[in-house]
C-alpha cells in the first residue's frame, strides 16, 4: 500500500498489484485515510444499538449530520430558527456573527473530520449552515435555561427587552414544558446528536455578550455543567469537574498517541483538557478525582455475585459524596478477621467494607450509560472506565435478591417497577461490551481472595446468625452470658456435691 503526504494530508492507494488482487470487489483505486486521531463523533456500532435502538436515537431534536433531515425531528427546526432569532437580538453585533460564520467556513475541514462517518452529500455551505444554526441554538438554550434558573419571578420577569423585540419566560416554549425540556437534554447528550464542543466554547468567548455571561460562568464548561446537571447523580461541584478536566490532559494525550500509535507527546501541566462534546462531557461527572491513579489490568478471577459476597462477610455500604466510579473495598489485616464483631457502626475497623457510590437508576439510566459505553468502545478503547464500572456492578448482579440485597443496603436507589427490573437491566447493559483490561482488577481480587478464606466464611456464618444487627447482637451476648451464667453454676453444684460427699 503506497501512501503519499502533502501539508499534513495523508492519502491511501493500492499499488498495481494490489489492486490486480481485488480488482473485481474494489472499483475505488484511493481510499481515504481514516484520521483516527481526529475522531471524536461516532455512530454507534451496529451490534451495540440493535440491542436498544431508542437509546441511541434523538427523539425530538437532531444535532450534527447523522440524524439531520429525519421527518419526525423536522418539527423542532422551527425553533431552532425561532432561537436563532433571539440570539441574532441577543447579540446586536451583526459583524460578531459574520465573524463567527467565517471561523466556522475556515474550520469546516477540521469540523468535518470530528464525526467518524463521511457525509459527502453534505455540501461544504450546507454542513457550515447546519452548525451554525445547531451551534447557535444550542448556547441560546443553555443561556435561557440559566436565566430562568436564577430568576425567583420567572414568570413575571422579562427574559429580554429591547425596542424591537420582548418576550418572557412563561412565552417560552421549551422552558415551559417540562416533559419537552427534559427531552431535549436527553437528546443532546446522545453520542450520534453531537456537535464539537470548541465550536461551542468559540461561540461563547467571542460572540456572546459580556452582560450574558455570569460571574459563575468563567467559561463554556461552567454553562454546560450547570445545564446537565440533572444527570449528575452525585451533585459534583463544577470546579471539581473542571479540576478533573485539568489534571488529566497529559494522561489524555498520552492515550491518545498510544492507541492511534503515534508518537506519545510529553505532558504539559499547564494544559486544559476540553471535553469533545457534551457526551465526553458527562462521562468527566463520573470519573473520580484520584482518575489519574487508576490502573487498568486483566483480573485473573470473576467477581462473586453481591449475595455471594455477602455470605463471607463482606459488608456493602454506599456512599453519597464520591464519584459514581470511585468504589473501594477496605479491610483491616488483623481485625477483619473477626467479622462478627462488626455488628455496631463504631467498629467498622471489624468489618469488610465494600464501599460503592449510591447508583440511582431511573428512566434515564439506560440512555446515558449505553451512549457512555458506545464512546468509550470507539473512542476510549485504552481508558474503558464506564465500561468498567457497568461490568463490576453487572458482576455483583444476577438474579433479584442481588438487587434486593443493594437496595437494603441502599447502595442502589431505583424508580422502577421491582427489583426483576433492575437486574434485567444492569445485565442487558453489557451485551457486546469489549474491554481488555479493568481499572477495579486489585478491588476484584481483593474480593476473591477474601471469598476465598475459610475462616471469613465461617466468622460471615457467626455474623449473619448471630451478630447481624444490634438487637441480634445483644441477644447473642446476653445468650451467651446467661450459658456462661448456667455452666458457671451447674459445675459450682457439682463441686458442692462432691465436696459434701467427701
Amino acid at each position: 500500500m503506497a501512501q503519499t503526504n502533502n501539508n499534513n494530508t495523508s492519502t491511501w492507494s493500492l499499488s498495481d498489484s494490489e489492486f490486480e488482487m481485488v480488482k473485481h470487489i474494489i472499483d475505488i483505486p484511493i481510499l481515504e485515510d481514516f484520521r483516527l486521531s481526529e475522531y471524536s463523533i461516532y455512530k454507534v456500532p451496529y451490534n451495540i444499538r440493535e440491542v436498544n435502538k431508542e437509546a441511541y436515537t434523538p427523539q425530538w431534536i437532531s444535532i450534527g449530520p447523522i440524524h439531520l433531515g429525519k421527518t419526525e425531528l423536522n418539527p423542532m427546526q422551527e425553533h431552532k430558527k425561532r432561537y436563532f432569532h433571539f440570539f441574532w437580538v441577543r447579540v446586536s453585533n451583526p459583524q460578531a456573527m459574520k465573524t463567527y460564520k467565517h471561523y466556522l467556513e475556515s474550520m469546516e475541514p477540521q469540523i468535518r473530520h470530528c464525526y467518524a462517518d463521511k457525509f459527502p452529500y453534505i455540501q461544504k455551505q450546507e454542513f457550515v449552515d447546519m452548525i451554525l444554526l445547531d451551534a447557535v441554538f444550542i448556547m441560546e438554550l443553555l443561556l435561557r435555561n440559566s436565566s430562568w434558573k436564577s430568576d425567583t419571578s420567572k414568570h413575571q420577569q422579562d427574559y429580554k427587552h429591547t425596542r424591537s423585540f420582548r418576550v418572557k419566560h412563561n412565552e417560552d416554549y421549551i422552558l415551559t414544558q417540562s416533559w419537552l425540556s427534559i427531552s431535549i437534554t436527553r437528546d443532546l447528550i446522545l453520542i450520534e446528536n453531537q456537535i464539537p464542543f470548541s465550536v461551542l466554547q468559540k461561540l461563547y468567548e467571542d460572540v456572546v455578550p459580556q452582560d450574558d455571561k455570569k460571574t459563575e460562568h468563567n467559561s463554556f464548561v461552567d454553562l454546560a455543567i450547570e445545564y446537565f446537571a440533572f444527570y449528575d447523580t452525585q451533585m459534583s461541584s463544577s470546579d471539581e469537574t473542571k479540576l478533573i478536566l485539568n489534571k488529566n490532559q497529559s494522561i489524555k494525550q498520552y492515550f491518545t498517541g498510544s492507541v492511534r500509535g503515534s508518537k506519545k507527546p510529553k505532558p504539559q501541566s499547564n494544559d486544559k483538557c476540553e471535553p469533545k462534546h457534551f457526551t465526553d462531557l458527562l462521562r468527566y461527572f463520573y470519573l473520580p478525582t484520584n482518575f489519574e491513579r487508576m490502573k487498568s489490568r486483566c483480573s485473573r478471577h470473576v467477581l462473586r455475585t453481591a449475595t455471594k459476597l455477602q455470605e463471607s462477610g463482606v459488608s456493602f455500604e454506599k456512599d453519597v459524596k464520591r464519584r459514581l466510579l470511585d468504589v473501594s473495598f477496605e479491610k483491616k489485616p488483623i481485625l477483619s478477621s473477626f467479622l462478627c464483631l462488626g455488628c455496631l457502626p463504631c467498629l467498622n475497623h471489624f468489618k469488610a467494607r465494600f464501599r460503592i457510590p449510591q447508583l440511582k437508576v431511573d428512566h434515564t439510566t439506560e440512555c446515558v450509560l449505553r451512549n457512555l459505553i458506545a464512546f468509550e468502545q470507539c473512542h476510549y478503547p485504552e481508558q474503558p472506565y464506564i465500561c468498567n464500572y457497568v461490568s463490576l456492578i453487572d458482576s455483583l448482579i444476577h438474579t433479584e435478591q442481588d438487587v434486593e440485597l443493594l437496595v437494603e443496603k441502599e447502595v442502589i436507589v431505583h424508580e422502577l417497577g421491582s427489583d426483576t427490573e433492575v437486574a434485567t437491566l444492569v445485565n442487558s447493559l453489557c451485551k457486546h461490551l469489549v474491554a481488555k483490561s479493568t481499572c477495579y482488577c486489585e478491588i476484584i481480587d481483593d474480593l476473591n481472595k477474601h471469598y476465598q478464606n475459610a475462616w471469613n466464611r465461617t466468622m460471615a456464618a457467626l455474623w449473619l446468625v448471630y451478630f447481624r444487627d444490634p438487637w441480634r447482637a445483644s441477644s447473642t451476648v446476653v445468650g451467651v452470658a446467661v450459658l456462661v451464667f448456667t455452666v458457671f453454676q451447674f459445675l459450682r453444684a457439682v463441686r458442692s456435691l462432691f465436696h459434701n460427699g467427701t
